[in-house]
């Protein structure tokens, strides 16, 4: 067979070729195979996933923005003081803490 040298920053490595075997066929695999099924997903629906991702996360940034918005008006109709003037009574509302963690 034939001698193969590979090299990288930190070592050196020669390989030994023993035959020409057609791996295609020979039901090894080494999991870097280009027909993965995850390859295969990406390259058919990549742009599907991504434009969902994209709306999804779009749906739950604006949706927490409501939510706490609601919560801080909720404590200026109760007579609290409102967050700019110092006050931190939005801490005690519920639907302010759902904003935040949507």
């Amino acid at each position: 067979g034939s001698l193969v040298t590979l090299s990288c920053l930190s070592r050196r490595v020669v390989c030994r070729v023993v035959s020409d075997a057609d791996l295609a066929h020979s039901g090894q695999d080494n999991g870097t195979s280009d027909d993965s099924w995850v390859t295969q997903l990406e390259s058919k629906y990549g742009f599907y996933i991504g434009l969902g991702l994209a709306v999804f996360s779009s749906f739950l940034i604006g949706s927490s923005v409501i939510l706490k918005k609601k919560g801080l008006l909720r404590l200026v109709e109760k007579g609290g003081t409102r967050a700019g003037d110092g006050g931190h009574g939005y801490l005690k509302d519920w639907l302010w803490w759902a904003g935040l963690l949507t």
